[in-house]
Order: structure tokens, then sequence, then C-alpha cells
């Protein structure tokens, strides 16, 4: 079981912030860094405002040497896909191909509203959602020397050079994720190297997964070909005292954050992952919420990961 730290950087952080927690999870042998993707906080001031999940994550490329690097997930409607494939192939460029991209429909309207992007209605966003997979894959897997063009109801490209190309070939890995029961699962089995279920139990997990195997199963893909991932709230102590003050640090109750994440002392979050590795989970992006405490970090590299 691989584990990566997840960050969720709108609720306040600044780009050291996030530097020092991405340096420490490398000299730690955390498998990667990932950041979500929103402008807008969610129940906190977010002070001192967001930062741009690409712009950041190509400072990250230069500032470490060895951890991957990626989004969970990048929204659909806040970049053209022709744009997005060049931002992420540059920083695939600037990482030495450490990059990941996980690409969402979007789903933070206010964050839309407060920012002046359009915010189409769930069907238009999954349409477009669909075209952006097509396009950014097409893009990198054109080969040099030949041109690409997409006609699409929503983006148009006509004789790309499609450049630049990313270290990684055919490109950088693609995760797709969530919870949606008929587009999700098929786009998954078309475009993701993985799927990732974020903040879901057991039952839900069992039963996307399956959906994702059997969409890969009816276009002839082995199920097996994909890696299978889950996102959950990271709340570790040595004993109870340090959970509880850790869930209080997030505004969290030990209680509930035992019945819907990774909480508890490290024997506790051991098995928790282990019930989701008997389902097919083979990584855990552990969402990390308090940023300044990073002996959550080596609690969590000292005493759970070697038990895995």
């Amino acid at each position: 079981m691989e584990l990566r730290i997840f960050t969720e950087p709108q609720q306040g952080a600044t780009y050291d912030d996030l530097l020092a927690v991405a340096l420490e999870a490398e000299r730690l042998g955390f498998g990667a860094f990932f950041r979500s993707d929103h402008y807008l906080p969610m129940g906190t001031d977010g002070l001192p405002g967001p930062t741009d999940a690409w712009t950041t994550l190509a400072g990250l490329a230069r500032d470490t040497s060895t951890i991957r690097l990626g989004t969970l997930m990048t929204s659909a409607t806040f970049r053209h896909p022709g744009v997005l494939a060049v931002q992420v192939a540059g920083v695939d460029q600037m990482s030495g191909g450490r990059v990941e991209l996980g690409l969402g429909a979007g789903w933070f309207e206010e964050e839309h509203t407060a920012y002046g992007i359009p915010f189409p209605d769930t069907r238009e966003r999954f349409d477009r959602f669909a075209e952006q997979l097509a396009v950014v894959t097409g893009l990198w897997r054109t080969p040099l020397g030949e041109t690409f063009t997409h006609e699409g109801e929503h983006y148009t490209l006509r004789d790309s050079p499609a450049l630049p190309k990313p270290v990684q070939q055919p490109g950088p890995p693609v995760l797709i994720g969530g919870r949606g029961k008929r587009r999700t699962p098929a786009l998954a089995a078309r475009y993701a190297d993985e799927f990732n279920l974020p903040f879901v139990g057991l039952e839900e997990t069992r039963e996307q997964f399956g959906r994702v195997r059997d969409a890969c199963e009816s276009i002839g893909r082995d199920p097996e070909s994909m890696t299978w991932s889950n996102a959950l709230v990271l709340c570790v102590g040595s004993d109870e005292a340090e959970v509880e003050r850790r869930a209080a640090a997030i505004g969290r109750e030990p209680a509930e954050l035992r019945e819907n994440g990774l909480a508890g002392t490290p024997e506790e979050v051991v098995d928790r992952i282990g019930t989701f590795a008997a389902l097919g989970a083979q990584r855990v992006y552990l969402q990390v919420l308090d940023l300044a405490d990073l002996d959550h970090l080596r609690l969590v590299a000292e005493q759970v990961a070697p038990h895995l």
C-alpha cells in the first residue's frame, strides 16, 4: 500500500507552507504530494488566500527532487484543454517526469461565482470534461511532427502542433475519480491510469470499484491495468489525547473521523487501511488539513507506513 500526502491549500496556505510539507513528505518517503484545485475556502476565512494549483506545482517541481506531484482534482471548468495540456507538460518537464494529472468535471459553484468562472449544468460539465480528456491525452500522444485536430461540441482544435511533449510518455498518469454511477466509470475505463474515490466508506468503495471494473471489461480493458485508490482525512495520534488534539485543530470530532476517515492510534489506522486494501485499494491519499503539524507526517511515516 502506497501512502501519498494530499493537501487543501484553499483552506489557508502560502507557497512556503506547501513547500515545507512537500519537502518533509519527500524526506520521509511518501509516494507523492498532491493538492486540491480550488479558489474558495470551505468553512474558514482561507487567509492569506488561494494559490493556483499548477502555478504552485511548477514551483514544487523545481524545489523538490524525487517526490511525485499532482492534483486531486484539477477542475475542467478552470482551463481550456489545450492550455491545460501545455501547462501539465511544462511542469512535467520541470520536474523531470514526476507529474500526475487528476482531472474532474468541477462541482463547487460558489468559487466559480466568486471568480467569474462559468459554471454550466451537470450534463454540460460532464460533456466538457469528456472532451477535455480526449483533447489533453490526444495532444500528448500525437507523434512528433504530426498535428492534432479535435472537432467537438465545446472545443475545436485544428492542426495543433501538439507541443510541448511531456517527459513521461505517452503522457503523465491521468487520475479520474468520483461517485457517479454511469459516466464516471465509463470515462475512467477509457482514459484513466488511476481511479480514485474521495471520502467514502467501505461499501461505496466496493460498489464503485466494481462499476469501474465492469466498465473496463465492457471495452476490453483489463481492470488490473488500473490503479485503485482512496482519499481519506488523516488524524493519527500516539495516544488518545493526541488524537483529540489533532481533531480539534481541524474542527472535527474523533468519533466522526474514526467513522469517516483514518483516525486513531497508529494501530487503528493500519487496520483501517487494511480494510480498504482488501477491497482492492493500492494507494491512499492522506488528506492533511493542519499543514503546520509536520510531526503528524513523521508519526505516520514511522508507525503506520512500515506496517502496511
